[in-house]
Parts: C-alpha cells; sequence; structure tokens
C-alpha cells in the first residue's frame, strides 16, 4: 500500500489526500453550477464572478502585491514581524470586502426595510474590530518575541 501511494505521489505530485480533496471540491463545484444553471438570475450570477475575477485579478492583485512589497522593505528581513502585520491585515481587508456595503452605507433604505435596523453601526464595528485584530496581533508578536530572547540572568 505505501509503495502505490509513493509511486501515486511521484506521478500526482502531491500527497493522496490531497487528490480527494480536490475532487471533492469539483464535485461540489460542479453541484453548485449544475444548480445555478436553471436560475432565472445564473447570468447576473456568472457576470458578477468574472467582474470580481477581473477586479481581483487587475486591480486588487498588484495593488496589494506593491503593498506587500512595500511591507518587506520596512521590515528589512523580519518575517515574523511582516507576518503579523499581514495577518491582521487581511482579516481587515477581508470583513471590509464583506461588509463593505453596510460600511459605506449602500442601499441603506432596502436595509432598513429588510431588516429594521439602521447602517450606522457598521462603520465603528468595523473600525474596533480591525482595531482589535492589529494589537492582538502586537501582542502576540512580542510575547513572542520575548520568549524568543535569551534569558538574562538575575546575578548580573
Amino acid at each position: 500500500m505505501a509503495e502505490r501511494a509513493a509511486r501515486l505521489r511521484a506521478r500526482y505530485g502531491a500527497a493522496p489526500w490531497h487528490l480527494v480533496v480536490v475532487t471533492a471540491a469539483l464535485v461540489l463545484a460542479g453541484w453548485v453550477a449544475l444548480r445555478l444553471a436553471h436560475e432565472a438570475t445564473a447570468g447576473r450570477m456568472l457576470l458578477w464572478f468574472l467582474g470580481a475575477v477581473i477586479a481581483h485579478d487587475l486591480v486588487l492583485f498588484p495593488v496589494y502585491a506593491a503593498v506587500d512589497r512595500g511591507l518587506r522593505a520596512l521590515a528589512r528581513g523580519r518575517v515574523t514581524l511582516l507576518n503579523h502585520l499581514r495577518a491582521p491585515a487581511l482579516g481587515s481587508a477581508l470583513l471590509f470586502l464583506v461588509f463593505s456595503p453596510g460600511i459605506l452605507r449602500l442601499g441603506e433604505t432596502t436595509h432598513l426595510a429588510a431588516t429594521g435596523q439602521d447602517q450606522r453601526p457598521y462603520l465603528m464595528r468595523w473600525l474596533l474590530l480591525s482595531a482589535a485584530l492589529f494589537l492582538l496581533s502586537a501582542v502576540t508578536y512580542l510575547l513572542r518575541r520575548r520568549q524568543a530572547s535569551p534569558k538574562r540572568s538575575d546575578s548580573a
């Protein structure tokens, strides 16, 4: 059995579980595509999806690649510091992307009619959550740095 797995890994280029997970993801995507094919708004959804792909690949990717390059220059090779900036920035950006209509107060009347709630708190909540992400990351960085530093002797 181990020999078969080794041969598969040599041919496929990854572990057998990777092939299972990729196959399951493709089956799930196919099932979703079949379900959406019968939707009346399938064309609009496809247009939105293509727009999102183009917006990401042509606009967002160059922007965050440039920001990452700038952060790398500022961090000067301190990978752990850079990663402690990347993680909360990514979390904050994803939260903004998901909740941007509420944060930017787009569709305020529709939101109010549908939920009975105002969109005013979204911006402050996003800012507070982003600050908490950066604070948690900074505390984690300082704790890791303190733990990695050589122990000082008390007798000196």
